[in-house]
């Protein structure tokens, strides 16, 4: 089967089988063309050359009957958020053309299965991550599909509702229900029972998870390192010839050696450890990106790349903190968003701050970056109070928000210029600035298109370009790397870690639990209340027991959350 789009070939060639009655991981980096595959089993766009056929049929045969028996929730969030939970259910029930009586069995039954009961009245734009998944869910069983097709369902969803959905689809599959699962995070895909595996689109392996894991057995280590080492220890790892990947586990160094390279890894330093997908992936596709990180090389000395450091930062320096928040409340009304949470975070740290959807670490995000009034507390960065100089304090953070905030319908080069011209950037630093973005993170094909447009991918890199246009003291990522590959997120991590070396302090909000693990301290956020902190192994410690002697940061997530709210 192949799809092209003019002269680009967004499939190329691909035969395969998707087997009944199971859960198939569809995985690949950003425009690998998941979600063209997935379209053309929808039926919504027919192939350039091949065939495909669904449960017997083309999809668009005998007036698109497969595509009656066909599930589909789409990479976006595809409902109406201007309508309640239960308008888009009725909105999808007319296009089904259910009648009365059975759209309120079927209605009955998703809102027991989804737990969506008791928020039937709410706006879709109002739910948290993990129910807006839900009812896309519910959504897409309105019509009883015998096959259900999921492009990057668990994308911003945190760990418990991920769980909760992965409970739902298991039960579907129980029920004879054929699941295709497009997923950015492997360890969705180690839970499948088969995985098809793109690039550029092209299918590079098909056929079982630990299979493909298989391949880079007697080539994975675990390097343990001294407290605050980790990082370090990482990017030097990654620098020898015989290293494919390292990436930060903790108080640990996760190495993947290349083929024939195990010898140079002995065991007094380096820990054999059982391999990952992940780390098969990672060598499928070439390995991780190495060098030096051009965004941290070309980091203007002194605070600012227009003037002299900003007033204020001394007394920040003194002690090395660079982000307080005492206190920090947030009400709406009634609803508390953020209640008391207060941390600090230091010139060259990274700090995690975690919890579910809707716990409120987007609305602590808000505050600390000037764009949100607390309730009371307060908050300062770089030394600056955000309740007295607003203004002051933003020219010394850099923030990329949760969705892509960048303006769409202008082009890469004019939200570099616009954002240069929002931090006030002068000529020459301007033109500086600008430049040295677009070559660090090679934006110059790319430059006259608009961003909406781009790749998933260099969406990314064109908001931490933004982000850090004017070099920031502080810099804030609400879940950056949401639906990234675990390649472009090694790189974004690459920038991160160098940026640190020259004094940046970083706060970041993720539902990548690996991820979290690049963090030295995590403060774990539950309705509005900071409930645990500490570093990735303590919280991991924290949750040790005989029944689960080495806990995840996931388990710890999910066990310090249920411990609190039993």
């Amino acid at each position: 089967m192949v799809k092209t789009f003019g002269a680009a070939n967004a499939l190329a060639g691909i035969s395969a089988e998707l087997p009944p009655g199971r859960i198939l991981a569809l995985v690949g980096p950003d425009g690998a063309g998941k979600t063209t595959l997935i379209r053309l089993l929808a039926g919504l766009m027919e192939p350039t050359a091949g065939t495909v056929e669904v449960l017997g049929r083309t999809p668009r045969a005998e007036g698109g009957s497969t595509q009656a028996q066909t599930g589909y929730m789409p990479q976006r969030f595809g409902l109406y958020e201007d309508l309640s939970v239960l308008d888009n259910l009725n909105l999808y029930a007319n296009l089904r053309a259910l009648d009365a009586a059975t759209r309120q069995q079927r209605f009955a039954q998703l809102l027991r299965f989804t737990d969506l009961g008791s928020f039937t009245g709410r706006l879709a734009g109002k739910l948290s991550g993990g129910m807006k998944q839900k009812l896309g869910l519910a959504c897409a069983l309105l019509g009883r599909p015998r096959l259900l097709l999921l492009d990057e369902p668990g994308v911003g969803v945190d760990p418990l509702s991920r769980r909760e959905l992965w409970r739902m689809v298991n039960e579907l599959v129980a029920g004879g229900v054929t699941v295709l699962w497009s997923t950015a995070y492997l360890e969705e895909a180690e839970r499948c029972a088969h995985i098809w595996l793109l690039d550029r689109g092209r299918l590079l392996y098909d056929g079982p998870p630990a299979q493909l894991s298989e391949r880079v057995r007697g080539r994975v280590f675990r390097r343990r390192v001294a407290a605050g080492k980790a990082r370090q220890t990482a990017e030097s790892e990654l620098e020898r010839d015989a290293v494919l990947d390292a990436v930060i586990q903790g108080a640990s160094v996760r190495v993947v050696a290349k083929p024939n390279s195990a010898g140079e890894f002995h065991a007094d330093a380096y820990e054999p450890v059982a391999p990952r997908l992940e780390d098969a992936y990672v060598e499928l596709l070439g390995g991780a990106r190495k060098g030096e990180s051009l965004l941290a090389r070309g980091w203007p000395t002194g605070a600012h790349p227009r003037t002299r450091p900003a007033r204020g930062t001394g007394a920040a320096r003194a002690d090395g903190v660079l982000v307080r928040a005492a206190g920090l409340t947030r009400r709406f009304g009634d609803f508390v968003a953020a209640d008391n949470v207060g941390f600090q975070v230091h010139g060259g740290e990274i700090y995690g701050l975690l919890g579910p959807n809707g716990a409120g670490k987007s609305t602590t995000f808000r505050m600390l970056c000037g764009l949100l009034m607390p309730s009371s507390g307060a908050a300062s960065v770089a030394g600056v109070n955000l309740s007295r100089a607003a203004s002051r304090a933003r020219a010394r953070l850099g923030y990329m928000a949760q969705k892509f905030s960048l303006y769409g319908d202008l082009s890469v080069a004019q939200n570099l210029d616009y954002f240069a011209d929002i931090y006030g950037l002068k000529r020459a630093a301007k033109r500086e600035r600008v430049q040295a973005m677009v070559d660090m993170f090679e934006l110059a094909p790319h430059l006259h298109s608009n961003a909406a447009l781009l790749p998933l991918g260099f969406k990314q890199r064109l908001a931490l370009a933004c982000a850090t246009l004017h070099a920031p003291a502080v810099l804030f990522l609400d879940e950056p790397t949401s639906g990234v590959d675990p390649l472009m997120r090694r790189e974004f991590w690459h920038h991160i870690n160098a940026l640190t070396t020259k004094g940046v302090a970083v706060v970041v909000t993720t539902h990548f639990m690996e991820e979290a693990e690049y963090c030295d301290r995590i403060g774990l956020i539950w309705r509005g209340k900071k409930i645990a902190e500490g570093t990735p192994d303590e919280l991991k410690a924290s949750v040790r027991s005989p029944v689960r002697p080495e806990p995840t940061l996931e388990d710890a997530f999910i066990a310090l959350i249920e411990g609190e709210a039993a």
